[in-house]
C-alpha cells in the first residue's frame, strides 16, 4: 500500500471517528431516549442516576467532539480513556460471574482496556506534539 495514502491526514480522522463511533451512536441514543440512559444507570446501580446520565451524554459527545475536532483532543482523549476504564469495571465483573455470562463479560473487559489504552495513546501523542489545546 502506498505510504503517502496511509499518511494522508483524512485516514487519521477516519480512524479517530471510528475510535470514537461507539461514544457517538451511545452519546445520541441516551440524548434521544434519556429515560433509557437513567434506566443504564439505575441498573448498574448508580444514583442520582437522571444527573450522572446527563453527564454521561455530555462526556461521550463532548470528549469524541474535542477528538474529532482537534480542540483539547488530548483532553477529551483523557476523560474517554479515564470513563472507558471504570465503567468497564462497574459493567463488566467478570470475575463475579460464571458460565457464559462470564465469558462474555470477560471478553467485553479486555476489549475495553485495549480502547481505554487507544484513547490514553492519543492523550499522549497529541501532547508529544506539544498541542495547547488546538488543532
Amino acid at each position: 500500500m502506498n505510504r503517502n495514502i496511509l499518511s494522508a491526514p483524512w485516514i487519521r480522522w477516519v480512524c479517530l471517528l471510528l475510535l470514537c463511533a461507539a461514544y457517538l451512536q451511545g452519546g445520541i441514543n441516551k440524548l434521544t431516549d434519556f429515560n433509557s440512559a437513567v434506566g443504564e444507570m439505575q441498573h448498574f446501580g448508580l444514583s442520582p442516576a437522571g444527573p450522572l446520565a446527563a453527564l454521561v451524554i455530555a462526556l461521550e459527545l463532548g470528549a469524541s467532539l474535542a477528538i474529532l475536532s482537534g480542540y483539547y483532543r488530548w483532553l477529551g482523549a483523557g476523560f474517554l480513556g479515564v470513563f472507558t476504564l471504570l465503567a468497564t469495571f462497574v459493567a463488566n465483573r467478570f470475575w463475579e460471574m460464571s458460565g457464559m455470562e462470564r465469558f462474555m463479560a470477560a471478553n467485553s473487559f479486555f476489549e475495553h482496556l485495549g480502547l481505554t489504552g487507544a484513547f490514553l495513546l492519543v492523550a499522549w501523542l497529541d501532547l508529544q506534539k506539544g498541542s495547547n489545546g488546538t488543532r
